[in-house]
């Protein structure tokens, strides 16, 4: 499904990171390495990269992965991306940042075995930056799947990694404009937070 939708020549959530990432610039280092999730068609892991960081990305639609290549090509930055699913990438690899960006594709099982890994990939003292919907998005209709259950609230993220500083952490409406897919009212929660020594 999600490669006949990154096949049209138009980015499906535009190019320009989600709003989230920027906000979350000040706990970036340049020469850090970064993870990023699902990455889609770059627009995210292109940013970590333009930033400074040294960005490994990987997405299971060989569409999005092209798309990804020619972003990154095309701001003259470097990511080292993966053609994988979640299954199919290295956990065992381990990094400064890990990035999460609208990853709710995942129902609470599986997004059990996620936030594992998540955590696995983290070195002591790395930073998770979390971004995605809550609840009430369902209703919005807006972006993410038509599934309460697949998204966030700050009490879940919070139990999830509890072993984690909370460096910001909200839950709050916003209007989104990124590409085609993710427009109008949404309702968002954003996490960063730090993993402890």
């Amino acid at each position: 499904m999600w490669n006949d939708r990154y096949a049209g020549k138009d980015y499906l959530f535009g190019t320009e990171p989600a709003a989230f990432l920027p906000r979350a610039a000040g706990w970036l280092t340049p020469g850090q390495t970064a993870l990023s999730i699902a990455d889609g068609e770059g627009r995210n892991s292109v940013w970590l990269a333009g930033q400074g960081l040294r960005v490994a990305a990987f997405e299971p639609s060989p569409n999005a992965v092209e798309k990804a290549r020619r972003l990154a090509a095309a701001r003259g930055v470097a990511v080292d991306f993966h053609l994988a699913d979640l299954d199919g990438w290295d956990w065992s690899r381990v990094f400064d940042v890990v990035a999460g960006i609208f990853i709710q594709f995942v129902g609470p099982e599986e997004r059990a075995r996620l936030f594992t890994r998540i955590d696995r990939a983290l070195v002591p003292g790395g930073l998770l930056l979390l971004h995605g919907y809550a609840p009430r998005q369902v209703g919005y209709g807006t972006g993410g799947p038509p599934a309460e259950e697949n998204m966030y609230t700050l009490e879940l993220l919070r139990d999830a990694f509890p072993g984690y500083e909370a460096l910001s952490a909200g839950d709050y409406d916003a209007e989104v404009e990124e590409g085609s897919a993710h427009r109008g009212r949404s309702a968002l929660i954003d996490f960063v937070a730090r993993k402890r020594e």
